[in-house]
Parts: C-alpha cells; sequence; structure tokens
C-alpha cells in the first residue's frame, strides 16, 4: 500500500510540474510544433506499463510454483495454465505499448 501511495503522489507531482511548466508559453512562431502539457507522459506511461506486466508476471508465476510445490501431481495442468496466462498478459503490454508509441505520436503528440 506505501508503495501505491508513493507512484500516485509522485504521478501527481509530475502532472502538477508539467502543467505549470507550460502554463505561461508564449506564442509558437510560423513553422513551429505545438507543445502541449503532457507531452512527456508518454515515457512515464511505458514505464507503468512494463512494470505492471513485470509485476504480473512475477505474481503469477510465485503463485503457480507455490501451487506445484504443495501438489506436485498438478504441476502439469497449473504450468499449462501459467503459460498460457503469461502469454495474455505479454499480449495486453504489447497492445498498450503500440497503442502509446504509435498511435498517440499520430495524433500529433509527438
Amino acid at each position: 500500500m506505501k508503495f501505491v501511495k508513493t507512484a500516485a503522489l509522485a504521478f501527481a507531482l509530475l502532472l502538477l510540474a508539467s502543467a505549470s511548466t507550460y502554463a505561461q508559453g508564449t506564442a509558437p512562431a510560423a513553422g513551429a510544433t505545438t507543445t502541449y502539457p503532457f507531452m512527456q507522459l508518454r515515457a512515464f506511461a511505458v514505464g507503468m506499463v512494463i512494470i505492471g506486466a513485470a509485476l504480473g508476471i512475477g505474481g503469477l508465476t510465485k503463485s503457480a510454483v507455490e501451487s506445484m510445490a504443495r501438489q506436485p501431481e498438478t504441476a502439469a495442468n497449473i504450468q499449462t495454465a501459467m503459460i498460457i496466462s503469461a502469454a495474455l498478459i505479454e499480449g495486453v503490454t504489447f497492445f498498450a505499448l503500440i497503442i502509446i508509441g504509435f498511435i498517440l505520436n499520430t495524433t500529433g503528440n509527438s
């Protein structure tokens, strides 16, 4: 719970710092690209996706190994379910990274 509170505080401070940085910008020159307040948050979002996937797969593996240690006769079934679940977590992670990396880039938030 302490980690969640710390992460939420860090995220709130990052949002606050980003918003105040761009609060009083100057008018862009002709041909200049426009900067948006939350452009730098893409790197933060990528990091959060990767950390979330790592925590998910780590917790899944920990639970599977504990289950196999308690009931060795069901190890094959548990291992199969673990591999399928880990693959689904990785798939969602890659999908999120593609959305963050490519689709947001085409909307002008470079």
